[in-house]
């Protein structure tokens, strides 16, 4: 097991946490970009939820996890025609918007809103962070970054997680060992960026979709 990952999965839980606080009252979710491995699996289920993903192994990896109810391929920026408007209480993007170019982004967000009845969700890095494609799936580069102002402009309320974004490199690996320490570290500035997010590695963005 990769220590880094694993420690990066632990100070995952305040961000779990929250996922599951802003979808406690959802009954249905769209996961744009689902991948194989959504973070939907470590909420509490009790929504019905759709997983839409261009790359058909990820898609089988998550089918075979079982973390949604039904899954559509294609490419995130034609939810809208893969989908109906209104169609879900939520839609959330989880490690996702960095993968486009900042115009095609904020393209995602307009689509998100269409298709939301009550809330969008969106987490990316605080910031540029370089990453090259893996696994075979060429949708991982990163192409664009993302502040706390560019959410705010957009209406979203924003809070950080994941701690201090010194602390963490590519695929948010700690940079340094050792990695006990570090991700040690990590957790524990974790409730100081939640309320202060310019501090965080990385943002979870929420925008209230009005009637």
């Amino acid at each position: 097991m990769n220590i880094g990952f694993w420690l990066s999965d632990i100070g995952d839980v305040l961000y779990y946490k929250a996922l599951a606080w802003h979808l406690r009252d959802i009954t249905s979710v769209l996961d744009v970009g689902c991948g194989s491995n959504s973070p939907l699996k470590k909420v509490p289920k009790h929504f019905y939820a759709v997983g839409v993903d261009a790359f058909e192994p990820s898609i089988q990896k998550s089918r075979e996890l079982k973390i949604h109810d039904a899954y559509k391929k294609g490419d995130v920026l034609a939810i809208d025609r893969l989908l109906g408007k209104k169609q879900f209480d939520a839609v959330i993007a989880l490690d996702v918007i960095e993968h486009l170019a900042k115009k095609q982004g904020y393209e995602l967000i307009r689509k998100m809103s269409w298709l939301a009845k009550q809330k969008i969700i969106i987490m990316t890095p605080n910031g540029f962070y370089k990453q090259d494609p893996y696994d075979g799936n060429k949708w991982q580069i990163h192409r664009s970054g993302w502040t706390v102002d560019d959410f705010y402009k957009a209406g979203f309320t924003v809070r950080g997680i994941r701690g201090l974004k010194w602390l963490r490199g590519e695929y948010a690996t700690l940079k340094w060992k050792p990695w006990i320490f570090w991700g040690i570290v990590s957790v524990l500035t974790e409730p100081l960026v939640y309320f202060l997010p310019r501090l965080a590695y990385q943002l979870f963005a929420v925008k209230e979709i009005e009637s």
